[in-house]
């Protein structure tokens, strides 16, 4: 074959950290001059010219695509790379062509997400959202912690980013207990389980990270009834999807005390709504969507994973990140 043509479709809404601009596309092509002479990359926004660009494209890096007729719009497609680790939006995957391969974008978050994970926990070890609240009321009122050496936490979804946590975590001396499907074990993970064991676990944590992929099998997963089995005392922190937990009965918990804060990263829908109760919320501490995503790497790593995988494919091997559709992540 002549050169690899690769799409890249950026949206003129959003963030521009999530932009892959002609400028980052260069700086990541000298990064991989063993890539640059072999591909022939074009760069578009929203759907200006989607059609044309994907007639003759093998690889296409975006974060959402128009997939009706994908197969004939995109004859020569080979493989997909979502920008995010999260691919709910284009659920179901009956649309993706036979023989077309999706990937995402998981581990591109870990560094970040580990460092805000860990100030969440201590955050909540040291009553910061109350803090919060009495600064907003005007109130000076004491709420004194201990330590957080020895306490529990809990990281459903042990993955990149829920593993970046859990490391940053054990060297803060925190116990770790982690659920994964399958329970492979993890660094910085005491003890692993599988998703059977979730009820058991989340009364045991002082902390309850969620770090887990938007699918039919976790939607909901954290009702009302699980969060009633966590710790009064405990706090939850949710940098996956809002749909994983019922923000409702979380709300409700927070009000009437019966657990003792939440820092919650996502939201639906986002932005969060001005006339949503969580914003007046007790003990909880909302950030917009900024857990994971870092201003000045998350692009150029994001072209590094992409121009790696042009290789691979150059090369015959293995994409890196491939999504199982069956699992939906």
């Amino acid at each position: 074959m002549g050169r690899l043509h690769l799409h890249i479709k950026n949206n003129r809404a959003g963030e521009a950290l999530f932009r892959m601009t002609p400028a980052r596309v260069a700086a990541a092509l000298e990064r991989r001059p063993d890539v640059a002479g072999r591909v022939h990359v074009t760069i578009d926004w929203d759907t200006d010219n989607f059609a044309a660009s994907m007639n003759n494209a093998h690889g296409l890096l975006t974060w959402d695509l128009p997939t009706e007729d994908l197969a004939r719009v995109a004859p020569n497609l080979k493989w997909i790379h979502i920008i995010g680790a999260g691919i709910e939006h284009l659920q179901p995957l009956d649309w993706l062509p036979r023989g077309v391969t999706l990937v995402n974008n998981r581990g591109i978050h870990a560094a970040k997400a580990g460092e805000y994970g860990v100030m969440a926990i201590l955050m909540l070890n040291n009553h910061m959202p109350a803090h919060y609240d009495a600064q907003r009321a005007g109130r000076y009122d004491p709420h004194f912690a201990t330590p957080v050496a020895g306490k529990t936490l809990a990281v459903i979804g042990v993955g990149a980013m829920g593993g970046a946590v859990a490391r940053q975590a054990q060297r803060l001396g925190l116990h770790v207990i982690g659920l994964r499907r399958g329970g492979r074990n993890a660094r910085g993970v005491h003890e692993m389980f599988g998703p059977e064991a979730l009820d058991a676990v989340l009364g045991r944590a002082d902390f309850v990270l969620i770090t887990l992929p938007l699918t039919a099998e976790t939607r909901n997963l954290i009702d009302r009834r699980r969060l009633d089995l966590m710790k009064p005392t405990a706090g939850l922190i949710n940098m996956s999807r809002a749909a994983v937990v019922d923000y409702e009965s979380l709300a409700a918990k927070l009000r009437a005390g019966s657990l003792a804060g939440a820092v919650l990263d996502v939201f639906d829908p986002e932005p969060l709504p001005t006339g949503s109760p969580l914003w007046n919320t007790p003990n909880l501490i909302a950030t917009p969507h900024i857990s994971s995503d870092d201003v000045e790497s998350y692009a150029p790593l994001t072209l590094d994973l992409f121009f790696d995988n042009a290789a691979r494919y150059l090369e015959g091997r293995p994409l890196r990140n491939r999504v199982r559709p069956r699992l939906g992540y």
